[in-house]
């Protein structure tokens, strides 16, 4: 691991880590492992179900360093893991990968949101503050970081899109982790991370999902953020 940059525009070289995305067979995670491979990144989907995971790599092309496996295999194997499941099954999940887990970067994306017919996103409490927060108290010999929350999913798929062109808020509480998070952001082109506080922040971020929603829906758009002044 590159020892704590001394500048923060000074990041790390994240070229050649292995990338575990559980919860890849859903948009939002085929997505990211979509880009993430084009960047030249080997990329593990996981799922419950092996069969599910290697059809979701194969619907990415055959030409893509993209494979499939039971979550598992896929957390085991990789240097970073990216949580995408639904929230639902959130908790659930990540107490069954905690052997698997130790010791790595887990970078959780997951928003916990609610739908109400009529009035949109909103949302959900969280015990523990923010999924973020959730994942950190069932992993506590993981390093987790809180990333990619307002990624496009439709946009990370489209192969008209070369470029996200948005930031992505990077928290944590380990300094080195979110450092190499946000270079890892930085591999896919247009998409730069920004250090966005500690893990405790994170709610604000996952709850903002909700506005994003709104804004889209009202303007038939997918936006995104950009940080300016930095």
């Amino acid at each position: 691991m590159t020892e704590q940059q001394s500048t923060p525009h000074d990041l790390p070289d994240a070229s050649g880590l292995t990338i575990g995305i559980l919860g890849g067979t859903g948009d939002q995670g085929k997505g990211l492992a979509r880009r993430f491979a084009l960047a030249g990144h080997r990329v593990v989907i996981g799922s419950r179900r092996a069969e599910r995971a290697r059809e979701a790599a194969a619907d990415l092309g055959a030409d893509l360093p993209v494979s499939g496996a039971e979550n598992p295999a896929a957390a085991g194997g990789a240097d970073v893991v990216i949580v995408a499941v639904p929230w639902d099954g959130h908790r659930a999940t990540l107490e069954s990968l905690r052997a698997e887990l130790a010791g790595k970067i887990v970078v959780d994306c997951v928003n916990p949101l609610g739908f109400e017919k009529g009035k949109g996103a909103f949302a959900l409490p969280v015990e523990e503050g923010s999924a973020a927060q959730q994942a950190a108290s069932v992993l506590p010999d993981s390093r987790v970081v809180a990333a990619f929350h307002h990624v496009s999913a439709k946009l990370l798929l489209d192969p008209e899109v070369e470029e996200m062109a948005l930031d992505v808020l990077v928290l944590g509480d380990d300094r080195e982790a979110t450092d190499l998070v946000q270079a890892l952001a930085g591999r896919i082109p247009g998409m730069r991370g920004v250090y966005g506080g500690r893990l405790h922040n994170a709610h604000q971020v996952e709850a903002f999902t909700a506005n994003l929603i709104s804004i889209n829906r009202r303007y038939k758009a997918h936006a995104g953020l950009r940080v300016t002044d930095v």
